[in-house]
């Protein structure tokens, strides 16, 4: 046995003093150990960070997406209410000129009545029958110009909407009942307008 009295203080010495790569290992180890939970919470706090921005992101979209649609809204709105306005005002203009025609028109009848009968009657002097004749072509020409019709009467049903009866007669060659018979004055009417009702006899 080596007494221990033997032993050199260098050899006590480095047998009390620990392994330098163990001291080593120990010191990195310790502050890897204290960074791990620092890089997990910087990553905790970018995904909040980044999820808060999507958020945000997403609502300014919807809040675009619904300014958009209230906009497309508002220009239908105001399409269509100015496309009504503008048939409404067409409609208007129509009716007004209709009115105007058909006042005109009514006027003049009298007139158109008085030449219908001087062509009928019996006269001698061809020059003034000729007159009277091409006076009425002028006048129906001008009718159809201004879209201004005759309203059918004679042989048909009676029809109280254009018709309107001052007699009523007995069939005498087998008219149905309510057969217009006989034409007393004429009617006319401007498309849908009647200007005057034609006054007729009827069958009983």
């Amino acid at each position: 046995m080596m007494d221990e009295t033997n032993i050199r203080p260098e050899e006590a010495a480095a047998a009390q003093t620990p392994a330098p790569k163990a001291e080593e290992a120990q010191e990195a180890a310790a502050p890897k150990a204290e960074k791990a939970p620092e890089k997990e919470k910087d990553k905790k706090e970018k995904k909040k960070e980044l999820e808060s921005q999507l958020a945000a992101a997403k609502a300014e979209a919807e809040k675009a997406k619904a300014e958009a649609a209230e906009a497309k809204d508002r220009l239908l709105r105001t399409a269509a209410e100015y496309d009504n306005f503008r048939k409404r005002s067409a409609r208007e203009q129509d009716a007004a000129f209709g009115n105007g025609v058909a006042h005109a028109v009514s006027q003049i009848l009298t007139i158109l009545d008085t030449l219908e009968m001087a062509e009928a009657a019996p006269t001698a002097d061809e020059n003034f029958k000729k007159g009277v004749t091409l006076t009425l072509e002028k006048a129906k020409a001008a009718f159809e110009a201004l879209k201004v019709e005759e309203i059918p009467a004679l042989g048909l049903p009676f029809d109280p909407a254009v018709h309107n009866a001052v007699m009523q007669k007995a069939a005498e060659n087998g008219e149905e009942s309510g057969t217009v018979l006989q034409v007393f004055q004429k009617g006319y009417k401007l498309g849908d307008k009647v200007i005057r009702h034609a006054t007729v006899i009827v069958a009983e």
